[in-house]
C-alpha cells in the first residue's frame, strides 16, 4: 500500500465521522418532524465518498445520487448549508427549494445531486466532455449504486465515455441491495466492474469498508483519467448500515449479515488502525468526536435560525437568468 500522509488520513477520518454524525442527527431531526420529505442516509458507506474525494481537486466535479449527503460533505459542501437545505431554509445550498436528494454547491465542484436512479451518468459525460474540450486535466466522478447498474442511461453513458475517452470515474457503490432487491438476483456477474471490458474501459474493485483501500484505488483511477487515458469503472463493495430510506423496515436482510458488516464498518476500522499504528490515541479520537459534534450542533443552530424562502421567490433561481 502507498504511503498516505498523516494529515490526509486525519482529514479522511474527520470527514467520515462528520458524515456519520450528520446522518444520525438528520435521522433524529426527521423523526422530530423538523426535516420534511424523506431521507436516504449514507450511514456505513462513508469510506467510498471520502476515499474517492480525497484524491480530487476543487476544480474536479462530483455528481451525487439520491443518497448524496456523504458525497457533498466529502467534496467540501459546508454542513451548515446542507442542514439548512434539508430543513427547507433560504440559507440552504439550493435556497431551500431542492431538499435532501439535490444538495450540492458548484463552487466546490458539486452541482446539485440528481435523484433519478442512474440519471447522473449522461450528465457526467457532458461535464467531462466540457473539461476535455476546454483543455483541462480535471476529472468528473459519477457515483451510482448497484441498483443503477442495469439502467440504460448508465450503459449508454459508459459507452459514450469510452468512445470519446472522457475523463470520467464511474464509482459504483455496491451495497448489495437496490432498495430491497439483492444484487445477485438481477445480475449474472458477481462484480459490476467486470462489465468494464465490454465498454473497452478499465475496471477496478476496492473494499468499500476500508477508506485506505478506496483511497489507493481512486488515486490510481483519477491519475489514469487525468492523464487523458479515458474513463474508469471503480466498484466499491460496501454496505449501508441503515434502511434504503426512512420508510424501509429492513425485513429483507438477516441480523447475521448486518452484524458482519457492522463489525468492519469504516470509521471504527480506521480508528483502530490509527491506535495500532501509534499515530493517535483513543483520547485523540475522542477529541475529534467532540469537535465534530460541536460542528453539527452549530449547523443545526444555523438552520434553525435561518428564514424560510419567501413565497414570492418561488420562481427565482429555477432557471439560469
Amino acid at each position: 500500500m502507498q504511503q498516505i500522509a498523516t494529515p490526509v488520513l486525519l482529514d479522511m477520518y474527520r470527514r467520515m465521522l462528520t458524515i456519520r454524525r450528520f446522518e444520525e442527527r438528520c435521522n433524529t431531526l426527521f423523526m422530530q418532524g423538523r426535516i420534511p420529505s424523506t431521507l436516504h442516509l449514507y450511514i456505513g458507506q462513508e469510506a467510498v465518498a471520502v476515499g474517492v474525494c480525497a484524491n480530487l481537486r476543487l476544480s474536479d466535479y462530483v455528481l451525487g445520487t439520491h443518497r448524496p449527503h456523504g458525497h457533498a460533505i466529502a467534496k467540501g459542501v459546508a454542513i451548515r448549508d446542507i442542514m439548512a437545505e434539508l430543513m427547507a431554509k433560504d440559507t440552504g445550498c439550493s435556497r431551500g427549494k431542492a431538499g435532501s436528494m439535490h444538495v450540492g454547491d458548484i463552487r466546490v465542484g458539486m452541482p446539485p445531486a440528481i435523484g433519478i436512479v442512474g440519471g447522473n451518468a449522461p450528465i457526467a459525460c457532458g461535464m467531462a466532455l466540457a473539461q476535455k474540450r476546454q483543455g483541462r486535466d480535471d476529472v468528473t466522478v459519477c457515483f451510482f449504486g448497484d441498483g443503477a447498474a442495469n439502467e440504460g442511461a448508465v450503459h449508454e453513458a459508459m459507452n459514450m465515455a469510452s468512445i470519446w475517452a472522457l475523463p470520467v470515474i464511474f464509482v459504483c457503490e455496491n451495497n448489495l441491495y437496490g432498495a430491497s432487491t439483492p444484487y445477485g438476483s438481477v445480475s449474472k456477474l458477481e462484480n459490476v466492474a467486470d462489465r468494464a471490458v465490454a465498454y473497452g474501459m478499465r475496471g477496478m474493485i476496492a473494499d468499500g469498508s476500508d477508506v485506505l483501500a478506496v483511497y489507493e484505488a481512486a488515486c490510481d483511477a483519477v491519475s489514469f483519467s487525468r492523464k487523458g487515458n479515458g474513463p474508469v469503472l471503480l466498484e466499491c463493495k460496501t454496505y449501508r448500515l441503515c434502511g434504503h430510506s426512512r420508510s424501509d423496515p429492513l425485513t429483507y436482510r438477516t441480523k447475521e449479515e448486518e452484524a458482519l458488516w457492522r463489525d468492519k464498518e469504516p470509521i471504527k476500522r480506521l480508528g483502530e488502525w490509527f491506535v495500532a499504528q501509534g499515530l493517535k490515541t483513543t483520547a485523540d479520537l475522542a477529541e475529534i468526536e467532540r469537535e465534530v459534534g460541536l460542528a453539527i450542533d452549530d449547523a443545526v443552530a444555523f438552520a434553525d435560525a435561518s428564514p424560510y424562502p419567501l413565497p414570492e421567490d418561488a420562481l427565482k433561481h429555477v432557471f439560469y437568468e
